[in-house]
């Protein structure tokens, strides 16, 4: 707009002579008052623009600020189930994996342990020392021999035939004892063959 004010004023006053050069003041001043009030009308209308332009943005500024809350809480809500899903696939993945080391480590103890027990067994074999199992085999014989011999003594014998069955009890007792019982006696075998000898 401006530059179609200043054309108009160079057409106006481009033929000026001493006589014209009033009327092209006159003419000049006219086109000044009407290019400023071309200036006033353009930018009132550019300040109507600005605020219908900021209207508009605060009206379609509020719908998009909506939309974009819910597009914010859709997009939120499908991350937390993709979290959580993943999540889950995780911790079954973990669990399977902590029960088959738990399976395995078992498996490991157990066969760590029996080597440990027959380890300390032949240890102890060598050194001579007695396992329960020995100790046992031992009292069950004792046990065996004391009532194989309250039987001899209940059993009335003539002089002599009752001292050789007390002799064959004495050396079976002996004989069929283990290497680690020898010179062991039960409680009840002392009392048992003096019972006898009486």
């Amino acid at each position: 707009m401006l530059k179609k004010a200043k054309a108009k004023l160079a057409e106006e006053t481009g033929g000026v002579t001493d006589d014209g050069a009033a009327k092209s003041k006159e003419a000049t001043m006219e086109t000044a008052k009407e290019m400023a009030q071309t200036v006033l009308d353009s930018s009132h209308q550019i300040w109507l623009a600005g605020l219908g332009a900021f209207s508009q943005a605060k009206q379609e500024g509020a719908k998009l600020f909506e939309t974009l809350v819910k597009q914010g809480e859709n997009l939120q809500d499908r991350t937390k189930r993709a979290a959580s899903e993943t999540a889950a696939v995780a911790r079954e993945a973990a669990t399977a994996k902590a029960k088959e080391m738990q399976q395995m480590a078992g498996g490991t103890w157990d066969k760590l342990e029996q080597v440990f027990e027959d380890r300390v067994a032949r240890a102890l074999s060598k050194l001579g020392v007695y396992t329960q199992n020995d100790v046992q085999q031992l009292a069950k014989r004792v046990d065996e021999l004391a009532a194989a011999v309250n039987q001899l003594v209940k059993t009335p014998a003539p002089g002599k035939a009752a001292t050789g069955a007390r002799r064959a009890a004495k050396k079976h007792a002996t004989s069929s004892t283990p290497k680690a019982a020898k010179g062991t006696r039960s409680k009840r075998a002392p009392k048992a063959a003096k019972r006898a000898e009486k």
